[in-house]
C-alpha cells in the first residue's frame, strides 16, 4: 500500500530552544503536546503537518533539506535577510525559479540544517526580490523532460497562496 502524505519532519538541534524559537520566529510554527522521549524534542505545528526537533550533538549535512511553502513569501524572505541566514552553500545561491515558475529560498537553522522555502509564482514577488534570483534554465542546461518537472504535485497546490 502506497505512502499517503508526510506527517512530519524529524530534525536534529544543537540547541532546542534556540532552534524552536527559530522556527516559531521565522515560519510563524506552533509549538505541541509533545511525548516524553527520554531527551529534549519539541514538536511545532506547520499547517496540517507537524516539524520535530531532537536536541543532539550531531554534526549536520548542510545539502540535506526540507522544504516548506509560506503565505507571506517577501516577508519571510525578508526577515531570513535581516537574520543573515541565507544559504548559499547548497547550490551556489540562495534563491532560485524554477523552470516551471516557482521560487525556492535556501536558509540555514541554528542547528546548521537547510531549509527551503518555496512560493508558488515568481511573477508575483516584488521587484527588489526577483533582482536577487538565480534562475535555473540559466544557472544549468535544461533538456524537454527537465522542462516539464513540477514543485508542486498536486493540482490543490496550485491555489497555496504565495
Amino acid at each position: 500500500m502506497p505512502a499517503v502524505y508526510l506527517n512530519h519532519v524529524s530534525i536534529s538541534a544543537r540547541n532546542l530552544e534556540e532552534s524552536t524559537r527559530f522556527y516559531e520566529e521565522l515560519l510563524g510554527m506552533e509549538r505541541i503536546a509533545t511525548p516524553n522521549f527520554g531527551g529534549n524534542v519539541q514538536w511545532l505545528r506547520i499547517g496540517s503537518q507537524q516539524l520535530h526537533l531532537a536536541e543532539r550533538d550531531v554534526t549536520i549535512n548542510n545539502l540535506n533539506h526540507f522544504g516548506v511553502t509560506v503565505d507571506d513569501f517577501p516577508t519571510v524572505y525578508e526577515r531570513a535577510r535581516d537574520m543573515g541566514i541565507f544559504n548559499d552553500r547548497m547550490q551556489g545561491y540562495h534563491l532560485c525559479e524554477l523552470p516551471d515558475g516557482n521560487v525556492q529560498l535556501y536558509v540555514q537553522d541554528p542547528a546548521g540544517n537547510t531549509l527551503e522555502i518555496n512560493h508558488t509564482d515568481v511573477t508575483t514577488l516584488p521587484e527588489r526580490i526577483r533582482r536577487d534570483i538565480t534562475r535555473l534554465v540559466d544557472a544549468y542546461p535544461q533538456d524537454d523532460a527537465n522542462l516539464q518537472a513540477r514543485l508542486y504535485t498536486t493540482p490543490e497546490r496550485a491555489d497555496v497562496p504565495g
